[in-house]
């Protein structure tokens, strides 16, 4: 397996995510940072987008799955990432981090997050 890698960082959603019935009701911003581990050997030598991992495809999933369903646990949301990645394009692993920066905590803090790796089957 490669060590290269593509990477989007904080993509930004306004989605319904959470346990507590308001953060279903009034929804909240989530950012999503994702890194796809794949041999780019083939699309840096010949400048070749059908080599590669089409990033705009990639980020439309992800906003496809963050905003149009609905997960109780950062946790699922992440592996739902993840693994309709890991279905749609050629990537050997993904990891995936989902941070939610207005989390129902008492006190002050950046945001509260989950990251998951997941490799391909037979990888």
């Amino acid at each position: 397996m490669g060590k290269d890698k593509i990477i989007l960082d904080g993509l930004e959603f306004y989605a319904f995510h959470g346990c507590h019935p308001a953060e279903a009701e009034l929804g909240q911003t989530f950012i999503v940072d994702v890194e796809l581990f794949l041999d780019l050997a083939q699309a840096g030598q010949y400048d070749d987008l059908q080599a590669t991992v089409n990033y705009d495809a990639v980020y439309r999933l992800i906003r496809e799955t963050v905003t149009k369903q609905r997960f109780k646990l950062l946790e699922a949301l992440a592996e739902a990432v993840a693994q309709n990645i890991l279905t749609c394009f050629p990537v050997d692993e993904v990891l995936v981090r989902v941070k939610k920066p207005r989390a129902p905590l008492p006190g002050t803090f950046n945001y509260a997050a989950v990251e998951i790796r997941r490799r391909r089957q037979g990888s």
